[in-house]
């Protein structure tokens, strides 16, 4: 049933769309006389932005990679420590939809455990030019926000467009090596921002406040990677409710600074060198959030292509746990870094088998596979792949500078010697795209689980109108009934 529309929905008319976005904003205020700023131009962008100005090889990217979004978050659902978020909050007879649940909370909400359900899984797309997740932050913002205001699809998939575009940008804008913030929640402010700003068709000046304003709750750290806990599926969350919070502020006419990137005290100040011009660089010709890839493991992108290589070898030479005596992998400093200290399932078991590349290579061996089943806590601590683990050694070179390859493996068998292999790809991106059969046994699983498993005809039903998403009059019709 379609909720009634909340407040959001008296909102100001979209601007007149100028020829192409102006960086000095709309004209709507005096500031935009000013000396443009990154976020200003940013907002320009964003505010303007209309379904016609998006290629359409963009737009399908951005349908293939909501479908991936929902996959993943129905079957994180139920995953420890989602249950234990979603029942902070009390069920709201309007809002947004709790995905897999059906229930409805206010936008904020709705979004901040939607989020925390897209990343728990670690299955979610994965950016290509910066160790970034953006559609388990954008997704749950625009969605909740387009359904809390009756907004179309089109503005829903002009919002997601936009939120994972600019951060992708600026993911990619920084200069290694990287610091230790968490990439995905502080971009994410900045991006989730921009999203909820585009739904709320905020005006260039006030979606530059509402940057400013996530700007200044921007914060996370891979601390929650490097000691595995279930805080890790938050660094999705926190962004997400900052936008809604940001944008909603600057609608009410909060201010906020204007150079928060290139600011003494701004992102790039505060956080890591970047390049602002990377950030504007063929804006609004270029949508960087083509540049991402579809997860082949529900694992920590630092895993995968060690995963892949392992499972080559055992299947090429039919290695048998009981034939290997050694795995040694060599990886760059960040790889090691994020997964390489010693495995110990004891406590969090799902979040330390996602990010510890000795579990996932001796996974690879036994099972020849690492999938959701993979990552469960009795498989986390199966002994016989916490035997195999003990016998990787991580070993670091310098000269690696990837974030997620290459790595190298030797591995030293009884019957076959030493066998090595160098992996350059990580699965999923244009060097090793996933064939379409393995994207659709990917969806049609994470969909199978959950709290609420959707039935194959409910899938049938939810991929028809994602792909018919821009036609939709309401957002609220996207996903199916009782869903």
């Amino acid at each position: 049933m379609t909720p009634p529309p909340d407040n959001d929905r008296a909102r100001p008319s979209a601007p007149a769309v100028p020829a192409g976005p102006d960086p000095r904003g709309s004209g709507d205020a005096p500031e935009d006389r000013a000396p443009v700023s990154v976020s200003a131009a940013l907002a320009a962008h964003v505010a303007h932005l209309q379904l016609a100005h998006i290629p359409a090889p963009t737009l399908a990217r951005a349908r293939l990679f909501l479908h991936d979004t929902l996959a993943v978050a129905w079957a994180g659902s139920d995953a420890p420590g989602c249950s234990e978020v979603h029942a902070m909050f009390a069920p709201q007879a309007e809002g947004a939809t709790v995905w897999g649940h059906g229930t409805r909370l206010p936008a904020a909400e709705a979004a901040f455990v939607n989020a925390a359900f897209a990343s728990a899984l670690d299955y979610d797309s994965l950016g290509r030019d910066a160790p970034v997740h953006v559609n388990i932050v954008v997704l749950p913002v625009a969605l909740a926000l387009a359904q809390a205001t009756r907004a179309s699809g089109a503005d829903l998939l002009c919002a997601l467009v936009a939120g994972c575009d600019l951060m992708c940008r600026i993911g990619a804008s920084f200069t290694p090596p990287h610091r230790g913030f968490a990439y995905t929640s502080v971009v994410g402010a900045l991006g989730a921002a921009a999203a909820a700003a585009r739904v709320l068709r905020l005006d260039a000046t006030a979606t530059r406040h509402a940057l400013g304003l996530a700007f200044l709750q921007a914060g996370g750290t891979q601390q929650a990677n490097i000691e595995p806990t279930l805080a890790k599926r938050l660094l999705a969350s926190f962004p997400a409710q900052a936008g809604i919070l940001a944008a909603r502020l600057a609608r009410q006419g909060l201010t906020a600074p204007a150079q928060i990137f290139e600011g003494e005290c701004g992102l790039y100040a505060l956080y890591q060198p970047g390049d602002p011009a990377r950030v504007l660089a063929a804006l609004g010709t270029r949508f960087d959030s083509d540049a991402l890839s579809i997860k082949a493991y529900p694992s920590c992108g630092c895993n995968h292509t060690a995963i892949a290589g392992m499972i080559e070898l055992a299947q090429r030479h039919d290695l048998q746990p009981a034939d290997v005596t050694a795995i040694e992998v060599t990886v760059s400093p960040y790889i090691d870094r994020i997964v390489g200290a010693v495995y110990d399932p004891a406590e969090d078991a799902q979040v330390a088998a996602q990010f510890s590349i000795r579990y996932s290579l001796a996974c690879a061996l036994v099972r020849r596979r690492l999938g959701l089943a993979e990552i469960e806590a009795e498989a986390a601590r199966d002994p016989l792949i916490l035997r195999e683990a003990a016998k990787v050694r991580v070993v670091v070179d310098p000269t690696y500078t990837g974030t997620r390859g290459p790595i190298a493996l030797r591995v030293t068998s009884r019957r076959h010697g030493t066998l090595a292999l160098r992996v350059e790809h990580v699965p999923g991106s244009d060097a090793a795209p996933l064939s379409d059969a393995a994207i659709a046994a990917k969806f049609a699983e994470c969909f199978g689980r959950g709290v609420r498993p959707l039935a194959t005809a409910q899938q049938r039903t939810l991929a028809a109108r994602i792909e018919t998403l821009e036609q939709l009059a309401d957002a609220n019709a996207l996903l199916p009934d009782a869903a």
